[in-house]
């Protein structure tokens, strides 16, 4: 089976394409866009190699994810880049940098996600953020104190690339809490997803979102 930074075949099909749309719907942001997707493709690689053996033993360990990885974590992003796009093409605003920090904070949040997910299992008692309940390591929802750090490390991995566009340290620092809020949104989805109500698919997407959509409220007040 193919497997390019731990995705299978047809992750691996979806990944291209929607990497050409958002270079597409990027323009002259296009390449740091595709750069940034990579950026997360390639921690999120290494952090789900982290601790394999154990994660094997609790049965969480997933060696290749799927096009609906690919999809629920990259649909946000890419409608982010077709936003930027709408803004030159259609709506001639001037908010072509201010779209584009929405598209890293975007990312950041499911790269908080992902952090969380494949680090926090392996220390510390997890708790249902809503319940603040103690539950089993791997359920959907759960949270640890070291899950929460390694969030924030992976939000703020990737919103250093803001420096690369002109962004400041302070940018890249709301960029970041921005993308570590959509990560604990997606735990508290998480506990509707153990009620059956949703699945870690519909919740990597709504965490892109929550990304972007704090990004923007805290960027234009801040």
């Amino acid at each position: 089976m193919v497997n390019v930074l731990t995705l299978d075949g047809k992750g691996v099909v979806l990944a291209v394409v929607m990497g050409a749309l958002i270079l597409f719907f990027g323009q002259g942001f296009g390449p740091f866009f595709l750069l940034v997707i990579i950026l997360f493709l390639a921690i999120s690689a290494v952090v789900t190699r982290i601790g394999r053996r154990r994660k094997e033993g609790l049965g969480i360990y997933e060696k290749a994810r799927g096009w609906q990885n690919v999809l629920s974590n990259g649909l946000g992003p890419l409608i982010v880049a077709a936003v930027y796009a709408a803004n030159n093409w259609y709506l001639h605003l001037l908010l072509i940098n201010f779209v584009a920090l929405v598209y890293v904070a975007s990312v950041c949040a499911v790269a908080a996600d992902k952090f969380a997910s494949e680090i926090g299992v392996l220390n510390g008692e997890p708790i249902m953020l809503l319940t603040m309940k103690r539950v089993k390591k791997g359920t959907s929802g759960a949270v640890t104190v070291t899950g929460l750090a390694a969030s924030l490390i992976g939000s703020f991995i990737i919103s250093l690339s803001v420096l690369l566009v002109g962004g400041s340290v302070n940018v890249a620092g709301i960029v970041a809490v921005s993308g570590f809020i959509g990560g604990v949104a997606d735990s508290v989805l998480g506990y509707f997803e153990e009620q059956d109500i949703g699945n870690k698919y519909t919740s990597n997407f709504v965490c892109s979102v929550v990304g972007a959509a704090v990004s923007s409220v805290l960027l234009s007040v801040l």
